[in-house]
Protein backbone atom coordinates (compact mmCIF):
# COMPACT_ATOMS: atom_id res chain seq x y z
CA UNK A 1 0.00 0.00 0.00
CA UNK A 2 1.23 3.49 -0.78
CA UNK A 3 2.95 5.27 2.10
CA UNK A 4 0.21 7.52 3.49
CA UNK A 5 -1.93 7.45 6.62
CA UNK A 6 -5.44 6.09 6.24
CA UNK A 7 -8.03 8.43 7.72
CA UNK A 8 -11.10 6.22 7.32
CA UNK A 9 -11.85 2.49 7.04
CA UNK A 10 -11.81 0.95 3.58
CA UNK A 11 -15.32 -0.30 2.81
CA UNK A 12 -14.93 -1.85 -0.66
CA UNK A 13 -12.59 -4.65 -1.75
CA UNK A 14 -11.98 -5.96 -5.26
CA UNK A 15 -10.45 -9.40 -5.86
CA UNK A 16 -9.00 -10.16 -9.31
CA UNK A 17 -9.02 -13.84 -10.23
CA UNK A 18 -7.27 -13.94 -13.62
CA UNK A 19 -7.99 -17.45 -14.88
CA UNK A 20 -9.98 -18.23 -18.03
CA UNK A 21 -10.41 -21.40 -20.09
CA UNK A 22 -10.49 -19.22 -23.22
CA UNK A 23 -9.71 -15.56 -23.98
CA UNK A 24 -12.75 -13.82 -25.51
CA UNK A 25 -11.75 -11.70 -28.50
CA UNK A 26 -13.29 -8.44 -27.22
CA UNK A 27 -11.86 -8.59 -23.70
CA UNK A 28 -8.97 -6.36 -22.60
CA UNK A 29 -8.94 -7.32 -18.91
CA UNK A 30 -5.85 -9.08 -17.61
CA UNK A 31 -6.41 -12.83 -17.77
CA UNK A 32 -4.48 -16.04 -18.38
CA UNK A 33 -5.64 -19.31 -19.87
CA UNK A 34 -5.18 -22.10 -17.38
CA UNK A 35 -5.78 -25.84 -17.24
CA UNK A 36 -6.61 -26.85 -13.65
CA UNK A 37 -5.92 -30.44 -12.69
CA UNK A 38 -7.69 -31.87 -9.67
CA UNK A 39 -5.80 -35.18 -9.67
CA UNK A 40 -2.15 -34.48 -10.48
CA UNK A 41 0.10 -31.41 -10.26
CA UNK A 42 0.66 -29.71 -13.61
CA UNK A 43 2.83 -26.89 -14.91
CA UNK A 44 -0.27 -25.38 -16.49
CA UNK A 45 -2.26 -25.49 -13.24
CA UNK A 46 -1.33 -22.31 -11.40
CA UNK A 47 -4.55 -22.03 -9.44
CA UNK A 48 -3.28 -23.46 -6.10
CA UNK A 49 -0.18 -21.22 -6.08
CA UNK A 50 -2.27 -18.18 -7.02
CA UNK A 51 -4.81 -18.87 -4.28
CA UNK A 52 -2.04 -19.10 -1.69
CA UNK A 53 -0.57 -15.82 -2.94
CA UNK A 54 -3.95 -14.06 -2.83
CA UNK A 55 -4.58 -15.31 0.69
CA UNK A 56 -1.15 -14.03 1.70
CA UNK A 57 -1.95 -10.60 0.22
CA UNK A 58 -5.32 -10.54 2.01
CA UNK A 59 -3.67 -11.27 5.36
CA UNK A 60 -0.99 -8.63 4.75
CA UNK A 61 -3.49 -5.90 3.87
CA UNK A 62 -5.77 -6.85 6.77
CA UNK A 63 -2.83 -6.36 9.16
CA UNK A 64 -1.89 -3.00 7.59
CA UNK A 65 -5.17 -1.13 7.41
CA UNK A 66 -8.66 -0.80 8.86
CA UNK A 67 -10.63 -2.73 6.26
CA UNK A 68 -14.34 -3.10 6.97
CA UNK A 69 -15.92 -4.21 3.70
CA UNK A 70 -19.48 -3.29 2.90
CA UNK A 71 -18.91 -4.65 -0.60
CA UNK A 72 -16.61 -7.32 -2.01
CA UNK A 73 -16.44 -7.97 -5.74
CA UNK A 74 -14.58 -10.88 -7.34
CA UNK A 75 -13.88 -10.21 -11.02
CA UNK A 76 -11.52 -11.49 -13.64
CA UNK A 77 -10.79 -13.39 -15.69
CA UNK A 78 -13.43 -15.93 -14.79
CA UNK A 79 -13.74 -16.21 -10.99
CA UNK A 80 -16.02 -19.24 -11.32
CA UNK A 81 -13.19 -21.06 -13.13
CA UNK A 82 -11.38 -21.30 -9.79
CA UNK A 83 -11.91 -24.76 -8.29
CA UNK A 84 -14.46 -25.08 -5.45
CA UNK A 85 -11.84 -26.37 -2.98
CA UNK A 86 -9.67 -23.30 -3.65
CA UNK A 87 -12.67 -21.01 -3.28
CA UNK A 88 -13.28 -22.66 0.10
CA UNK A 89 -9.74 -21.77 1.22
CA UNK A 90 -10.14 -18.18 0.06
CA UNK A 91 -13.54 -17.73 1.71
CA UNK A 92 -12.23 -19.21 4.95
CA UNK A 93 -9.44 -16.63 4.90
CA UNK A 94 -11.85 -13.73 4.27
CA UNK A 95 -13.94 -14.87 7.21
CA UNK A 96 -10.90 -15.26 9.47
CA UNK A 97 -9.71 -11.69 8.81
CA UNK A 98 -13.21 -10.37 9.53
CA UNK A 99 -14.12 -9.19 6.03
CA UNK A 100 -17.40 -11.08 5.74
CA UNK A 101 -19.70 -8.73 7.63
CA UNK A 102 -22.70 -10.29 9.34
CA UNK A 103 -21.52 -13.88 9.04
CA UNK A 104 -23.04 -16.20 11.59
CA UNK A 105 -20.89 -18.12 14.04
CA UNK A 106 -19.75 -21.40 12.60
CA UNK A 107 -19.17 -19.96 9.15
CA UNK A 108 -22.28 -21.21 7.35
CA UNK A 109 -22.48 -18.04 5.26
CA UNK A 110 -26.16 -17.62 6.18
CA UNK A 111 -26.95 -14.19 7.56
CA UNK A 112 -29.32 -14.00 10.53
CA UNK A 113 -32.50 -11.96 10.45
CA UNK A 114 -31.58 -8.34 11.16
CA UNK A 115 -28.09 -8.63 9.66
CA UNK A 116 -26.93 -5.55 7.73
CA UNK A 117 -28.83 -5.41 4.44
CA UNK A 118 -26.03 -3.42 2.85
CA UNK A 119 -23.39 -6.16 2.77
CA UNK A 120 -22.86 -7.30 -0.81
CA UNK A 121 -20.45 -10.00 -2.04
CA UNK A 122 -20.52 -10.39 -5.83
CA UNK A 123 -18.78 -13.02 -7.93
CA UNK A 124 -18.62 -12.73 -11.73
CA UNK A 125 -19.41 -15.92 -13.61
CA UNK A 126 -19.15 -17.45 -17.05
CA UNK A 127 -22.33 -19.55 -17.34
CA UNK A 128 -20.37 -22.52 -18.68
CA UNK A 129 -18.39 -22.74 -15.42
CA UNK A 130 -21.33 -22.45 -13.00
CA UNK A 131 -21.99 -25.76 -11.28
CA UNK A 132 -24.26 -26.76 -8.43
CA UNK A 133 -21.22 -27.70 -6.33
CA UNK A 134 -19.52 -24.35 -6.84
CA UNK A 135 -22.66 -22.31 -6.11
CA UNK A 136 -23.20 -24.28 -2.91
CA UNK A 137 -19.61 -23.52 -1.91
CA UNK A 138 -19.94 -19.82 -2.68
CA UNK A 139 -23.29 -19.46 -0.92
CA UNK A 140 -22.09 -21.27 2.19
CA UNK A 141 -18.97 -19.12 2.15
CA UNK A 142 -20.85 -15.81 2.18
CA UNK A 143 -21.36 -14.86 -1.48
CA UNK A 144 -24.83 -13.36 -1.96
CA UNK A 145 -24.74 -11.92 -5.49
CA UNK A 146 -23.62 -13.42 -8.81
CA UNK A 147 -23.07 -11.55 -12.07
CA UNK A 148 -23.42 -13.87 -15.08
CA UNK A 149 -21.91 -12.94 -18.44
CA UNK A 150 -24.66 -14.00 -20.84
CA UNK A 151 -23.57 -11.49 -23.56
CA UNK A 152 -25.93 -13.04 -26.15
CA UNK A 153 -28.26 -15.99 -26.63
CA UNK A 154 -27.52 -16.15 -30.36
CA UNK A 155 -24.83 -18.64 -31.41
CA UNK A 156 -23.76 -16.50 -34.37
CA UNK A 157 -23.22 -13.45 -32.15
CA UNK A 158 -21.35 -15.51 -29.58
CA UNK A 159 -19.08 -16.82 -32.31
CA UNK A 160 -18.33 -13.25 -33.45
CA UNK A 161 -17.25 -12.47 -29.90
CA UNK A 162 -15.33 -15.77 -29.61
CA UNK A 163 -17.40 -16.32 -26.51
CA UNK A 164 -17.27 -20.01 -25.63
CA UNK A 165 -20.53 -20.91 -23.98
CA UNK A 166 -23.77 -22.56 -25.01
CA UNK A 167 -26.80 -20.22 -24.70
CA UNK A 168 -28.59 -22.99 -22.78
CA UNK A 169 -25.93 -22.74 -20.06
CA UNK A 170 -27.27 -19.33 -19.00
CA UNK A 171 -30.66 -20.48 -17.62
CA UNK A 172 -28.91 -23.52 -16.18
CA UNK A 173 -26.45 -21.24 -14.34
CA UNK A 174 -29.33 -19.14 -13.03
CA UNK A 175 -31.01 -22.30 -11.69
CA UNK A 176 -27.83 -23.42 -9.93
CA UNK A 177 -27.48 -20.02 -8.24
CA UNK A 178 -31.07 -19.93 -7.06
CA UNK A 179 -30.97 -23.53 -5.87
CA UNK A 180 -28.00 -22.57 -3.67
CA UNK A 181 -29.96 -19.62 -2.24
CA UNK A 182 -28.30 -16.84 -4.24
CA UNK A 183 -31.25 -14.91 -5.64
CA UNK A 184 -29.60 -11.54 -6.27
CA UNK A 185 -28.52 -12.13 -9.87
CA UNK A 186 -27.15 -9.80 -12.52
CA UNK A 187 -26.95 -10.66 -16.21
CA UNK A 188 -24.69 -8.99 -18.80
CA UNK A 189 -25.69 -8.40 -22.40
CA UNK A 190 -23.64 -7.00 -25.31
CA UNK A 191 -25.25 -5.37 -28.32
CA UNK A 192 -23.99 -3.82 -31.57
CA UNK A 193 -22.19 -7.10 -32.35
CA UNK A 194 -21.05 -7.42 -36.00
CA UNK A 195 -23.87 -8.95 -38.02
CA UNK A 196 -26.49 -8.39 -35.30
CA UNK A 197 -29.93 -7.06 -36.29
CA UNK A 198 -32.64 -5.36 -34.24
CA UNK A 199 -34.66 -8.57 -34.34
CA UNK A 200 -31.70 -10.56 -32.99
CA UNK A 201 -31.22 -8.07 -30.17
CA UNK A 202 -34.91 -8.18 -29.28
CA UNK A 203 -34.75 -11.97 -29.01
CA UNK A 204 -31.71 -11.61 -26.74
CA UNK A 205 -33.57 -9.15 -24.53
CA UNK A 206 -36.63 -11.40 -24.35
CA UNK A 207 -34.46 -14.36 -23.31
CA UNK A 208 -32.66 -12.25 -20.73
CA UNK A 209 -35.79 -10.78 -19.18
CA UNK A 210 -37.49 -14.19 -19.07
CA UNK A 211 -34.87 -15.22 -16.48
CA UNK A 212 -36.14 -12.43 -14.14
CA UNK A 213 -32.77 -11.18 -12.86
CA UNK A 214 -32.53 -8.46 -10.23
CA UNK A 215 -30.00 -6.48 -12.26
CA UNK A 216 -28.93 -6.04 -15.89
CA UNK A 217 -25.82 -4.61 -17.53
CA UNK A 218 -26.20 -3.79 -21.22
CA UNK A 219 -23.11 -2.70 -23.15
CA UNK A 220 -22.61 -1.54 -26.70
CA UNK A 221 -19.63 -3.47 -28.06
CA UNK A 222 -16.41 -1.49 -27.88
CA UNK A 223 -13.27 -2.25 -29.85
CA UNK A 224 -10.51 -2.02 -27.27
CA UNK A 225 -6.88 -1.59 -28.38
CA UNK A 226 -4.71 -4.71 -28.47
CA UNK A 227 -7.59 -7.17 -28.60
CA UNK A 228 -8.09 -9.84 -31.29
CA UNK A 229 -11.46 -8.31 -32.20
CA UNK A 230 -9.88 -4.95 -32.96
CA UNK A 231 -7.18 -6.67 -35.01
CA UNK A 232 -9.92 -8.36 -37.04
CA UNK A 233 -11.66 -5.02 -37.54
CA UNK A 234 -8.43 -3.46 -38.76
CA UNK A 235 -7.92 -6.07 -41.50
CA UNK A 236 -11.59 -6.21 -42.51
CA UNK A 237 -12.47 -9.62 -41.05
CA UNK A 238 -15.36 -8.06 -39.10
CA UNK A 239 -17.43 -4.98 -39.87
CA UNK A 240 -18.55 -2.54 -37.20
CA UNK A 241 -22.28 -1.94 -37.35
CA UNK A 242 -23.66 1.39 -38.54
CA UNK A 243 -23.94 4.18 -35.93
CA UNK A 244 -27.62 4.73 -36.70
CA UNK A 245 -28.36 1.05 -36.15
CA UNK A 246 -26.44 1.09 -32.86
CA UNK A 247 -28.54 4.07 -31.77
CA UNK A 248 -31.73 2.15 -32.64
CA UNK A 249 -30.43 -0.78 -30.63
CA UNK A 250 -29.78 1.40 -27.59
CA UNK A 251 -33.28 2.86 -27.95
CA UNK A 252 -34.71 -0.66 -28.04
CA UNK A 253 -32.79 -1.57 -24.87
CA UNK A 254 -33.99 1.58 -23.08
CA UNK A 255 -37.63 1.03 -23.96
CA UNK A 256 -37.83 -2.71 -23.44
CA UNK A 257 -35.89 -2.96 -20.19
CA UNK A 258 -37.63 0.03 -18.62
CA UNK A 259 -41.04 -1.45 -19.56
CA UNK A 260 -39.99 -4.67 -17.80
CA UNK A 261 -39.75 -2.84 -14.46
CA UNK A 262 -36.10 -1.88 -14.25
CA UNK A 263 -34.63 1.44 -13.15
CA UNK A 264 -31.96 2.84 -15.46
CA UNK A 265 -29.53 4.12 -12.82
CA UNK A 266 -26.29 4.25 -14.85
CA UNK A 267 -25.64 4.51 -18.58
CA UNK A 268 -25.16 0.75 -18.94
CA UNK A 269 -26.83 -0.58 -15.79
CA UNK A 270 -30.35 -1.40 -14.68
CA UNK A 271 -31.82 -2.47 -11.32
CA UNK A 272 -35.16 -4.16 -10.75
CA UNK A 273 -37.34 -1.85 -8.69
CA UNK A 274 -38.52 -4.43 -6.16
CA UNK A 275 -37.21 -7.72 -4.82
CA UNK A 276 -39.13 -9.93 -2.43
CA UNK A 277 -37.41 -11.68 0.43
CA UNK A 278 -37.25 -15.44 0.06
CA UNK A 279 -36.82 -18.45 2.26
CA UNK A 280 -34.29 -20.96 0.98
CA UNK A 281 -32.91 -24.34 1.96
CA UNK A 282 -29.16 -24.81 1.65
CA UNK A 283 -27.79 -28.34 1.54
CA UNK A 284 -24.23 -29.13 2.52
CA UNK A 285 -22.43 -32.46 2.82
CA UNK A 286 -23.42 -33.02 6.40
CA UNK A 287 -26.37 -30.79 7.21
CA UNK A 288 -29.32 -28.83 5.90
CA UNK A 289 -29.97 -25.28 7.04
CA UNK A 290 -33.25 -23.46 6.56
CA UNK A 291 -33.50 -19.77 7.42
CA UNK A 292 -33.81 -16.30 5.88
CA UNK A 293 -31.03 -15.73 3.39
CA UNK A 294 -29.63 -12.29 2.79
CA UNK A 295 -31.64 -10.49 0.08
CA UNK A 296 -30.63 -7.11 -1.26
CA UNK A 297 -33.67 -4.88 -1.54
CA UNK A 298 -31.58 -2.15 -3.15
CA UNK A 299 -30.77 -4.03 -6.33
CA UNK A 300 -28.30 -1.53 -7.73
CA UNK A 301 -24.74 -2.86 -7.61
CA UNK A 302 -23.42 -1.30 -4.40
CA UNK A 303 -19.82 -2.11 -5.28
CA UNK A 304 -19.94 -0.39 -8.66
CA UNK A 305 -21.68 2.58 -7.06
CA UNK A 306 -18.59 2.94 -4.87
CA UNK A 307 -16.58 3.35 -8.09
CA UNK A 308 -19.03 5.78 -9.67
CA UNK A 309 -19.18 7.89 -6.51
CA UNK A 310 -15.37 7.87 -6.48
CA UNK A 311 -15.14 6.31 -3.02
CA UNK A 312 -12.10 4.43 -1.77
CA UNK A 313 -11.50 0.79 -2.59
CA UNK A 314 -8.68 -1.72 -2.26
CA UNK A 315 -7.82 -4.10 -5.09
CA UNK A 316 -6.09 -7.45 -4.54
CA UNK A 317 -4.72 -9.88 -7.11
CA UNK A 318 -2.62 -9.41 -10.26
CA UNK A 319 -3.54 -6.18 -12.14
CA UNK A 320 -6.09 -5.18 -9.47
CA UNK A 321 -6.43 -1.40 -9.12
CA UNK A 322 -6.87 0.54 -5.87
CA UNK A 323 -8.08 4.05 -5.13
CA UNK A 324 -7.54 5.47 -1.64
CA UNK A 325 -7.54 9.15 -0.66
CA UNK A 326 -6.70 10.34 -4.15
CA UNK A 327 -3.94 7.77 -4.60
CA UNK A 328 -4.31 5.32 -7.47
CA UNK A 329 -2.18 2.29 -8.16
CA UNK A 330 -2.47 -1.26 -9.35
CA UNK A 331 -0.67 -4.52 -8.84
CA UNK A 332 1.53 -5.43 -11.79
CA UNK A 333 -0.41 -7.49 -14.37
CA UNK A 334 1.85 -10.53 -14.16
CA UNK A 335 0.65 -13.76 -12.59
CA UNK A 336 4.05 -15.36 -12.02
CA UNK A 337 5.51 -12.23 -10.42
CA UNK A 338 2.38 -12.01 -8.27
CA UNK A 339 2.94 -15.55 -7.05
CA UNK A 340 6.71 -15.22 -6.62
CA UNK A 341 6.57 -11.91 -4.74
CA UNK A 342 3.72 -12.82 -2.38
CA UNK A 343 2.58 -11.38 -0.06
CA UNK A 344 3.82 -8.02 -1.44
CA UNK A 345 3.25 -7.99 -5.23
CA UNK A 346 5.00 -5.30 -7.30
CA UNK A 347 3.04 -2.06 -7.69
CA UNK A 348 2.52 -0.40 -11.08
CA UNK A 349 1.22 3.00 -12.17
CA UNK A 350 1.03 4.72 -8.79
CA UNK A 351 -0.12 8.34 -8.90
CA UNK A 352 -1.55 10.94 -6.55
CA UNK A 353 -4.12 12.91 -8.47
CA UNK A 354 -4.06 16.74 -8.23
CA UNK A 355 -7.34 18.46 -7.24
CA UNK A 356 -8.33 19.43 -10.79
CA UNK A 357 -7.88 15.86 -12.01
CA UNK A 358 -9.82 14.49 -9.05
CA UNK A 359 -12.67 16.85 -9.94
CA UNK A 360 -12.51 15.62 -13.54
CA UNK A 361 -12.92 12.04 -12.37
CA UNK A 362 -15.91 13.00 -10.21
CA UNK A 363 -17.53 14.66 -13.22
CA UNK A 364 -16.77 11.76 -15.56
CA UNK A 365 -18.16 9.15 -13.17
CA UNK A 366 -21.03 11.19 -11.74
CA UNK A 367 -22.52 12.13 -15.09
CA UNK A 368 -22.81 8.44 -15.99
CA UNK A 369 -25.32 8.05 -13.14
CA UNK A 370 -28.97 8.94 -13.65
CA UNK A 371 -28.82 10.96 -10.41
CA UNK A 372 -26.08 13.11 -11.93
CA UNK A 373 -24.11 15.60 -9.84
CA UNK A 374 -25.07 18.13 -7.20
CA UNK A 375 -25.36 21.38 -9.16
CA UNK A 376 -24.30 23.72 -6.33
CA UNK A 377 -21.31 21.58 -5.48
CA UNK A 378 -20.16 21.39 -9.10
CA UNK A 379 -20.82 24.95 -10.28
CA UNK A 380 -19.24 26.47 -7.15
CA UNK A 381 -16.27 24.12 -7.05
CA UNK A 382 -13.00 26.08 -6.89
CA UNK A 383 -11.31 23.75 -9.39
CA UNK A 384 -14.00 24.03 -12.07
CA UNK A 385 -12.49 25.85 -15.04
CA UNK A 386 -14.17 28.41 -17.31
CA UNK A 387 -14.05 26.11 -20.33
CA UNK A 388 -15.82 23.41 -18.30
CA UNK A 389 -18.61 25.81 -17.32
CA UNK A 390 -18.98 26.78 -20.97
CA UNK A 391 -19.13 23.12 -22.01
CA UNK A 392 -21.85 22.45 -19.41
CA UNK A 393 -23.88 25.44 -20.66
CA UNK A 394 -23.45 24.38 -24.30
CA UNK A 395 -24.49 20.79 -23.58
CA UNK A 396 -27.57 22.10 -21.75
CA UNK A 397 -28.43 24.38 -24.69
CA UNK A 398 -28.17 21.41 -27.06
CA UNK A 399 -30.44 19.36 -24.79
CA UNK A 400 -27.79 16.86 -23.70
CA UNK A 401 -27.66 17.99 -20.04
CA UNK A 402 -30.36 19.31 -17.75
CA UNK A 403 -30.41 20.97 -14.35
CA UNK A 404 -33.40 19.86 -12.29
CA UNK A 405 -34.02 19.33 -8.58
CA UNK A 406 -30.60 20.74 -7.82
CA UNK A 407 -28.84 18.12 -9.96
CA UNK A 408 -27.00 18.24 -13.29
CA UNK A 409 -27.60 15.09 -15.31
CA UNK A 410 -27.70 13.64 -18.78
CA UNK A 411 -31.02 13.87 -20.59
CA UNK A 412 -32.39 10.91 -22.52
CA UNK A 413 -31.04 12.60 -25.65
CA UNK A 414 -27.68 12.95 -23.93
CA UNK A 415 -27.52 9.23 -23.13
CA UNK A 416 -26.91 8.47 -26.80
CA UNK A 417 -23.81 10.68 -26.88
CA UNK A 418 -22.78 10.33 -23.23
CA UNK A 419 -19.07 9.75 -23.89
CA UNK A 420 -18.84 12.81 -26.16
CA UNK A 421 -20.72 15.05 -23.73
CA UNK A 422 -18.53 14.00 -20.79
CA UNK A 423 -15.37 14.43 -22.86
CA UNK A 424 -16.41 17.98 -23.77
CA UNK A 425 -17.05 18.86 -20.12
CA UNK A 426 -13.67 17.48 -19.12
Amino acid sequence: MASFALKTPISSVYLHLPFCFHKCHYCDFYSVVDTPNTTQPSNTDRQPAFTDALIAEVRRRAAQADIQPVTIFAGGGTPTYLRPDLWAKLLDCLREVGWLAGQSAGGTGILPVGAPSTFEFTVEANPETVTAELMQQLALGGVNRVSIGAQSFDTTSLKQLERWHDPDSVPRAVEHCRAAGITNLSLDLIFAIPGQTLAMLERDLDALLALTPTHLSTYGLTYEPNTPLTAKLRVGQVKQIDEDLEREMFELVLNKVEAAGFEHYEVSNWARREVNSEQSTVNSKDKTAHCSRFTVHRTKCAHNLAYWHNHDWLGLGPSAASHIQGHRWRNAPNLMRYIQDAPAPPIADHEHLPPAQRLGERIMLGLRLSEGLDADWLLNHPDLRDHQREAIDEAATLGFLEQTDGRIRLTRKGLFVADSVIAQVL
